[in-house]
């Protein structure tokens, strides 16, 4: 009895000496919160998706009070709410351009070749782990909906083409796509930036052409007649730069033969259908 009263006052004790240590630290080396704070949070969306670049809509909150971001960078929020938050805090607002989530591949059913049937697990991850997934392009979607299953924000669905389409109006550019996606197919971009590319195949002519009708096959025909400098080709595809020229239309798409990049602007797009690809060759 004398050994567990002497245990219970030596734990006691060390409790006490703790708690009055955490106490004394409490009052004395405590950083005091801004009041702002939960002010801005209530204000903010409360969605936690990341798209600003912080861990959640707190820590998004206290770079705001920091001045390391402006309130126009948190895509979830209306302008009004923007806004309302600038004003509370007598801020520049910003002019953070919107960002959403783009697919960079056009080739579902009807035009990918399909050179097997896939019957294992319906993720785009375990099919891209065997064989592909029966695709022939190597690229390409895999259509079975990794990308909508992760998003939070029903900001993706599935067409009959078996491609996922991006609602522009609820995507939050929260980037859970472009990890869920094992093709690295999507990719968050500035709404603005219309022209887009569909397709990530590396290939070139004829062999492009045989795997996916709308490949694009590197004939370079974008580059040459966009303005100066909008595009240049990397490995056989276009890689459009905003900051080296202003978007052109008419110039940069009229004449690709497999309308591989296309124009967008500001909306979504939906490949339209197209005849199922059979056998070896496209007709």
């Amino acid at each position: 009895m004398q050994e567990l009263a002497t245990a219970t006052v030596i734990m006691g004790g060390l409790g006490a000496f703790f708690g009055i240590g955490l106490a004394v630290a409490h009052r004395f080396l405590r950083v005091a919160e801004d009041p702002r704070l939960e002010v801005v949070c209530d204000q903010l969306p409360g969605s936690n998706c990341g798209a600003c670049g912080q861990a959640g809509c707190r820590a998004f909150a206290e770079t705001l009070l920091q001045g390391v971001n402006k309130p126009s960078r948190c895509s979830v929020a209306s302008p009004d709410i923007v806004e309302a938050i600038a004003a509370f805090l007598g801020v520049d607002p910003g002019r953070e351009e919107r960002r959403v989530a783009r697919l960079h591949c056009a080739g579902g059913l009807g035009a990918a070749r399909q050179v097997a049937a896939y019957e294992g697990y319906a993720s785009c991850s375990a099919a891209h782990l065997v064989g592909g997934g029966g695709k022939g392009c190597a690229w390409g979607c895999l259509g079975l909906a990794d990308c909508d299953h992760a998003c939070d924000f029903d900001a993706i669905t599935m067409n009959a083409e078996r491609l996922p389409v991006v609602n522009v109006d609820t995507c939050t550019a929260c980037g859970d796509c472009v990890t869920a996606c094992p093709r690295d197919l999507f990719e968050i971009l500035p709404i603005g930036h219309a022209l887009l590319v569909q397709c990530k195949a590396p290939l070139e002519g004829e062999a492009a052409r045989a795997v996916c009708r709308v490949a694009c096959d590197g004939c370079g025909r974008c580059a040459a007649d966009a303005a100066p400098g909008l595009i240049r080709m990397d490995n056989n595809l276009p890689i459009v730069d905003y900051s080296a020229g202003g978007p052109a239309r008419a110039n940069a798409t009229h004449r690709c033969p497999t309308g591989a990049i296309r124009w967008v602007p500001g909306g979504q797009f939906e490949a339209a259908p197209a005849p199922t690809l059979t056998g070896d060759h496209l007709d």
